[in-house]
């Protein structure tokens, strides 16, 4: 269970990660839009962050870390979200990937510690590479001696421009066993490690979630973490699901509340319209659809274990928080009117920040089948 802690973790925290996360998000806004409308990545909000201490948020407490619960950390970046857009998707990238080896030490006495203990030591972030491969993985692994040479291109990357290490797989074509997926870390500042600048997008705009190349890159035994069969699913991943999903849909939820308020601001004087009052009532039902599922999301994740029923769960709520966020930009923009189209207003850039919503994995036909082929009883374990 994700909130289960030793003595030393379960003494009173002194840190009100909610009211930091808030004063953050306020200092963030102007930053942030500032990136949106260059491009430009929100390096000063991630600094920011690491003054602040959340980059070791998840890490325990008997590890040198800030010891907050899964739950603060779900609420960390819903604030954020709010306040800025970017920011939050950026840092939950290397939150999930915390919050996963944090999970392990807790739970499975898994040998993580010392990449835990560098996280708080040096404030390393963390990058994921994991929704662009999934359980297919990508690029190509060749056996060297001592090791293996890794060529690849990992794409969006979020957060890569202050990244430090990048958490990541590739194919090795096993000659007994057939194609392997390999999990290891890379430093970002490694030989032939290259961010492509690439991140040209219709929202979440500051994210940095370039390319990142990998050239003939050293990786030895010692770094592999794990081997297991392309394209199957395997404990891991129904770890990052339960862990990760809830945790980036959090940013999602904050921006469709911040959408929904800041459309609410630019009616409040139309009091003469009474039916607006039902437009902004159906916009309020689909926030609270989201609310909710967000909501069931993150109580499964911290009261189960990894399995696929768990995955089931996580990724049903996945869909309905995605579908009702979306819901919540269409009715923002429709209640606010023409003006919501001007820039200047905010609100045509909480619409595009929210559609990236769709994209995470699982999207929702994937998500469908695979509750069809629970339902239905099919054999997992071939799956």
């Amino acid at each position: 269970m994700l909130e289960l802690q030793t003595p030393l973790a379960m003494h009173q925290q002194t840190t009100d990660w909610s009211s930091l996360a808030e004063s953050l998000g306020k200092q963030f806004a102007a930053s942030e839009t500032d990136a949106d409308e260059s491009d430009l990545f929100v390096a000063d909000n991630i600094a920011k962050l690491k003054s602040a201490g959340l980059i070791a948020a998840g890490v325990p407490l008997e590890l040198g870390g800030g010891g907050a619960s899964y739950t603060d950390l779900c609420t960390v970046l819903r604030i954020l979200g709010r306040h800025c857009s970017s920011t939050a998707l950026a840092f939950s990238m290397h939150v999930h990937q915390v919050a996963i080896p944090a999970w392990r030490w807790r739970n499975q006495n898994a040998p993580v510690d010392g990449l835990l203990r560098r996280v708080a030591a040096e404030q390393s972030i963390l990058l994921s590479s994991g929704g662009s491969d999934w359980l297919q993985s990508s690029g190509i692994a060749v056996k060297s001696e001592g090791g293996f040479l890794v060529t690849a291109r990992k794409v969006f990357a979020s957060g890569a421009p202050a990244a430090n290490l990048l958490m990541t797989s590739a194919i090795y074509e096993d000659p007994e066993l057939g194609p392997t997926v390999l999990h290891f870390a890379v430093p970002m500042n490694a030989q032939g490690v290259a961010i492509e600048p690439t991140w040209q997008s219709m929202g979440m705009r500051g994210t940095g979630s370039h390319d990142v190349v990998l050239s003939n890159v050293f990786v030895p035994d010692a770094a592999i973490t794990l081997r297991r069969e392309q394209g199957k699913w395997h404990f891991i991943f129904h770890l990052i699901s339960m862990v990760a999903i809830p945790l980036i849909y959090s940013v999602y939820v904050g921006i469709a509340e911040a959408a929904r308020d800041r459309a609410v601001r630019l009616v409040a004087n139309h009091r003469t319209d009474e039916h607006l009052c039902y437009r902004v009532g159906g916009l309020d039902n689909k926030l609270m659809a989201a609310q909710l599922a967000l909501q069931h999301m993150i109580s499964t994740a911290v009261a189960s274990q990894p399995s696929f029923e768990t995955t089931n769960q996580i990724m049903t709520g996945r869909a309905l928080a995605a579908k009702a966020v979306l819901n919540v930009a269409d009715l923002a923009m429709d209640i606010a009117g023409g003006s919501a189209f001007y820039r200047k207003l905010g609100l045509e850039k909480l619409f595009r920040d929210l559609q990236g919503a769709r994209y995470h994995p699982l999207r929702e036909e994937a998500q469908r089948k695979l509750s069809g082929q629970l339902a239905l009883g099919w054999d997992m374990s071939s799956l």
